[in-house]
């Protein structure tokens, strides 16, 4: 009796594709020959550049959504603050309203208390916000501290002290982390453009640092196109007062019938300005779906941040307080201030608060409002807005001339409109020369580009050897908010003293500028903070000594050295690294030595 054949063909069987070339590969035996070349070889027609160059066009792609989507969200975000808190300053001003609407409940002092909260808070954001980026990570903080000015927008849907006194402080607390961040992130979003760029140099390839001014022409563009659009948020802001506010409001010959001195001569914020500024009184619903319009746009710009931005550092970067250490993070703003250079720009970021907060404050009421009356204030606000706006490209100016000008040229462009504000005192209620209130608008806004893009592209020239440049930009904010803080407190002056001390502040920073700069030019040393190094390494998780992004330039090629020499061929934790057959400096992964059942070489 013949034994039957076997149902399925037994692998390997010898003679068997021999006997039957056309059969059927058995299960588990791959083709030999041209076969096998097509089952596991290159697609024919792959190109390995044209992907490797389409890939990297799309992360270029990427990195410009980023910024662009960063700029809407801070564009929108700031309008939102600026709009929704100049419409409640006017309704809360009017006498009639607060009779009204909140009888004895006291507005003006919650009014007087919120704006102390959301003044005086940043003045301590030195402490806490470079913790709140390195342990949130800069997009977060983006997003949360979008997130809490979206709070502080649903808050006035009930207006009482336990609603907006607090949610005004913890707008304070947001101001210098979400400015910071936003910083950080552009300058990231530049240096990341570069290595897309430039994706085929051997330094990009090998992770080295590129040559001195390679991020220069991006930071200069991506800070442009960042300052054009959040200008913008001074003219979007008006959107409550043209569309809403301004149908409620008396004309001038009401609002400012007890006002007889304006410009130079005034003293205080509208002296002998009209209590009652409202024809009649806005009804509730309408209010309600003002806020709720508001409080959309805030939760637009959350979602922006949250959905379309994407991280600004990896993960082996992006948290580098287990790596460094929470005292560390905490000191090293401060040990940044020894740096002579910060030191020179300090009365420059001073002064970058000031003429922010002279413009929508002592231009824009003792100026514009006490000449044409309330209903101007918008259109002069819009005409500083796009003007800023518009002129930003004047910032380009930095990638074919010297770095000092265009920073040099906003002060001086300020410098003279204060001169000519020291002999300037319009008139109440003449409309003559309202033209000229809308130049001065514009040529203040081309002063403020200037100065905002020049400003946070020298930082980042500055210190172009750091990747991550939050202590720097929080230092910056930091100072824009003490500025702040002193105008709030100074904002009963006379419109002269206000004037002396803008005209001494510009004076300063551009003297203390170009000394800086002179000193720049005589190779004197400054003096930076050096990292501490990661005290602790995890291999092939997260924090690597290699990858400490604060690490600047001259460290990390002398750290490279020392290691070079052999003489620190230590870890984080002062043991030696293990050698052998697993090559030198590379220690046992736990799994390993769980497969061997034992402890690596090297180790106890």
């Amino acid at each position: 009796m013949e034994a039957e054949p076997p149902l399925y063909p037994v692998a390997g069987a010898a003679g068997l594709l021999a006997e039957e070339p056309g059969a059927a590969v058995p299960d588990g035996v791959l083709p030999e020959g041209p076969e096998l070349d097509e089952f596991v070889g290159a697609y024919p027609d792959y190109n390995e550049e044209e992907e490797e160059r389409r890939y990297y066009r799309r992360k270029k792609l990427g990195v410009i959504k980023n910024v662009v989507i960063a700029s809407i969200g801070g564009m929108l975000t700031y309008s939102v603050y600026l709009g929704l808190l100049q419409m409640q300053m006017i309704l809360h001003y009017d006498e009639t309203y607060r009779e009204v609407k909140y009888g004895s409940m006291g507005l003006p002092d919650i009014d007087s208390k919120m704006l102390m909260g959301i003044n005086v808070t940043p003045v301590v954001a030195l402490l806490y916000t470079p913790v709140l980026i390195r342990f949130f990570g800069t997009k977060w903080v983006m997003f949360l501290a979008v997130g809490i000015y979206a709070l502080f927008v649903s808050t006035n849907y009930w207006e009482r002290y336990y609603t907006l006194v607090p949610s005004a402080v913890a707008l304070g607390v947001a101001i210098v982390p979400l400015w910071a961040s936003m910083g950080n992130y552009i300058t990231r979003m530049s240096q990341k453009y570069y290595e897309y760029v430039n994706y085929k140099e051997e330094h990009v390839q090998e992770q080295r640092r590129p040559p001195r001014g390679a991020h220069t022409p991006y930071l200069v563009i991506f800070h442009t196109i960042f300052y054009s659009f959040f200008h913008l948020s001074f003219a979007c802001a008006q959107g409550p007062m043209v569309f809403f506010l301004n149908g409620y409001l008396y004309g001038r010959n009401h609002t400012l019938y007890n006002v007889h001195n304006c410009g130079t001569n005034s003293h205080g914020i509208l002296i002998g300005f009209n209590k009652t500024v409202l024809q009649r009184l806005p009804h509730s619903q309408n209010l309600i779906i003002v806020e709720s319009v508001l409080m959309s746009v805030a939760f637009l710009a959350m979602l922006l941040i949250l959905a379309l931005c994407g991280s600004a550092y990896r993960p082996t970067e992006e948290i580098d307080l287990r790596s460094v250490g929470w005292g560390n993070i905490f000191q090293l703003p401060f040990k940044h201030m020894r740096d002579y250079r910060l030191r020179h720009l300090f009365p420059f970021f001073i002064y970058s608060g000031f003429e922010v907060l002279f413009v929508c404050t002592g231009f824009t009421l003792g100026y514009g409002v006490c000449s044409m009356g309330l209903e101007y204030l918008a259109p002069i606000l819009m005409a500083y807005g796009f003007g800023a706006a518009v002129f930003s490209s004047l910032g380009l100016l930095q990638l074919c001339l010297p770095r000092q000008v265009p920073l040099v040229a906003g002060a001086t462009v300020h410098l003279l409109l204060i001169l000519a504000f020291f002999f300037w005192a319009p008139l109440p209620q003449v409309l003559s020369h309202s033209w000229v209130f809308y130049m001065v608008a514009v040529l203040w806004g081309v002063g403020s580009a200037l100065n905002k893009i020049a400003l946070s592209t020298l930082l980042g020239i500055l210190y172009e050897d750091k990747e991550r440049q939050d202590f720097i930009f929080t230092i910056y904010h930091w100072c824009q908010a003490l500025a702040i803080f002193a105008v709030y407190l100074g904002s009963n002056l006379p419109m002269k003293a206000k004037l002396a001390i803008l005209l001494l502040t510009v004076l300063v920073s551009v003297a203390s500028y170009l000394w800086m700069e002179a000193k720049l030019k005589q190779r004197v040393a400054y003096r930076l903070p050096r990292i501490p190094r990661p005290q602790h390494k995890v291999c092939g998780y997260r924090y690597l000594e290699d990858d400490n992004s604060d690490e600047t330039g001259s460290e990390n090629e002398q750290g490279s050295a020392h290691s070079r020499d052999g003489s620190d061929n230590e870890d984080g934790d002062g043991e030696p690294l293990a050698t052998g057959a697993l090559g030198p400096g590379r220690r046992r992964y736990p799994y390993e030595q769980a497969l061997d059942g034992e402890d690596g070489p090297g180790q106890e």
